[in-house]
């Protein structure tokens, strides 16, 4: 049914969106491709389950300080492993992949591989269309739309937001107007990282919570990136859109072979980067490029 595909397709969208943008953000101010962003997004979800089923703790407190505690982690990682060698591009990205490997087998150690849990925070379904939707997926939806336009209006309309804008577009001439652009970079990247905790939030209670859960993310946000144009925010959130709508076609059309879907995204990614390197949208926004 339609209903169902723009139901799923919004709600993969949306998730996908979040971070991308967070993605984008870091790529565009700090300059780097952190292979490691997924994984503080698997993190966050297991700080959920830590400590809303561990713990039993109220699930406003539990998603609060999964945020904060992913967004200074991120920060941490930030600071300890990549500012220092930001510059030298492979570095980075054997360093990004080591941090992922490094979460994933800690939480291995700690929780096994196995499949787990967390409630969610609207309970229920509501009919909307003839067609039963949980509460939890109207919520997501909702909220990342709401987190997009939330995060551009900051970026825009805010003294920080037009530094962290003036850095990205070129850090010598924003140094030269006496912004901070170390400080910003790190500012980005808390922002990065509390993007990756409320991706968790929304989507956490709708998935599987195990320590491979960075695997697909990766691949829909690099597709979503690539696809709308690398650095490109407004890009990225449109990439991801196209990419979750495909996605939930394929499912629906080929429920035999939904597991395939990563497939679709790698597949879309390829042909992106055959055809059109600096995507789909390198033109559209490039004046307005981050």
């Amino acid at each position: 049914m339609i209903e169902m595909i723009i139901i799923n397709g919004a709600v993969m969208g949306g998730v996908i969106s979040i971070l991308a943008t967070g993605f984008s953000l870091v790529f565009g101010v700090a300059k780097i491709l952190n292979l490691a962003y997924t994984a503080f997004y698997m993190v966050a979800s297991f700080l959920l389950y830590i400590m809303i089923i561990m713990y039993k703790l109220p699930l406003s407190l539990s998603f609060v300080t999964s945020i904060i505690i992913t967004a200074i982690l991120a920060m941490a990682s930030y600071k300890i492993c990549l500012d220092r060698i930001k510059e030298h591009e492979s570095a980075v990205l054997i360093i990004t992949v080591a941090l992922t490997i490094l979460f994933q087998e800690i939480l291995i150690l700690f929780f096994s591989a196995i499949n787990r849990t967390i409630p969610p925070l609207v309970g229920g379904s509501s009919e909307i269309l003839g067609v039963a939707i949980l509460n939890q997926q109207i919520f997501c939806v909702v909220v990342s739309i709401g987190i997009i336009a939330i995060i551009w209006l900051f970026l825009s309309k805010t003294k920080m937001g037009n530094a962290i804008m003036a850095v990205a577009e070129d850090r010598e001439v924003a140094n030269l107007m006496g912004i901070n652009v170390s400080r910003m970079c790190m500012i980005t990247v808390g922002i990065s990282g509390v993007l990756a905790g409320l991706a968790a939030v929304v989507v956490a209670p709708l998935q599987m919570i195990q320590p491979y859960m960075w695997m697909y993310p990766l691949v829909s946000v690099l597709c979503a990136v690539i696809l709308g144009g690398l650095g490109n925010i407004k890009g990225g959130i449109v990439g991801a859109y196209i990419l979750g709508f495909t996605e939930a076609c394929v499912v629906f059309l080929f429920p035999k072979f939904s597991f395939l879907r990563g497939a679709v995204s790698l597949s879309i990614m390829l042909i992106i980067l055959l055809i059109r390197p600096e995507g789909l949208f390198g033109i559209i926004f490039e004046e307005e490029r981050l």
